[in-house]
């Protein structure tokens, strides 16, 4: 899962940043408005963590941009503005949730798994698809309720096939999950990753399909 944060204070947006890399997200930080436009424009986010207060270009601009396109990502307010006009205003300009600084980063990650539940239709905390379960809270994997252990890298490629439901995931898509800016990708990386995962689930479980990409056997 890639998210994109979007906080111009450097020592708060380094400890999220760290924090939700930790948690086994993919992260991409930019510092102001504008640059958040424009990487939204170029890359696909599962997820926006927005202030309101940027340089260039407010938080709440780059929202009405993202809607006026009819983008649908999920968008989260980060913002010290506390009143309860101002929070009013930020959901009814299009934001999925309201986080106030300063909030637990437990919280924060609870924040952007609920709306992630929501944004793909699905209300509870489990996903399950292909006789394989998984919850993205804990980050446990079962395969006819047998625990299966994974890596945090392995565990985001079976999390954004099993989001997919059956539609093939080509190996830039899952590239776009496991890495932010900055990080080196391996050539070969998403199939050492699938390779591990047949390993685990079964051979047949990962399907390459030619040239779409990889999905779960139904």
């Amino acid at each position: 899962m890639r998210v994109l944060l979007v906080e111009d204070d450097t020592s708060l947006g380094d400890t999220i940043s760290e924090w939700l890399k930790m948690d086994g997200y993919a992260v991409d930080w930019v510092t102001r408005g504008d640059l958040a436009d424009t990487a939204l424009l170029t890359h696909t986010y599962d997820c926006v963590l927005l202030d309101r207060g940027l340089p260039k270009l407010s938080g709440d601009a780059v929202l009405k941009k993202m809607r006026d396109r009819k983008s649908t990502t999920p968008v989260l307010f980060i913002t010290a503005r506390d009143a309860v006009s101002d929070r009013i205003a930020g959901l009814d300009a299009g934001a999925d949730d309201y986080l106030i600084k300063p909030f637990d980063l437990d919280e924060l990650s609870a924040r952007i798994r609920a709306a992630l539940r929501r944004h793909h239709q699905n209300p509870d905390a489990m996903l399950s698809y292909g006789g394989i379960k998984i919850n993205p809270k804990t980050k446990q994997v079962w395969q006819n309720e047998t625990p299966i252990t994974t890596t945090a890298k392995e565990f985001a490629v079976l999390y954004a096939l099993m989001l997919a439901q059956g539609r093939p995931q080509s190996r830039a898509q899952l590239e776009e999950t496991l890495y932010g800016w900055g990080e080196e990708i391996g050539s070969n990386a998403v199939e050492v990753y699938i390779h591990h995962l047949r390993r685990k689930l079964g051979a047949d479980r990962i399907v390459t399909v030619r040239p779409s990409g990889y999905v779960i056997a139904p």
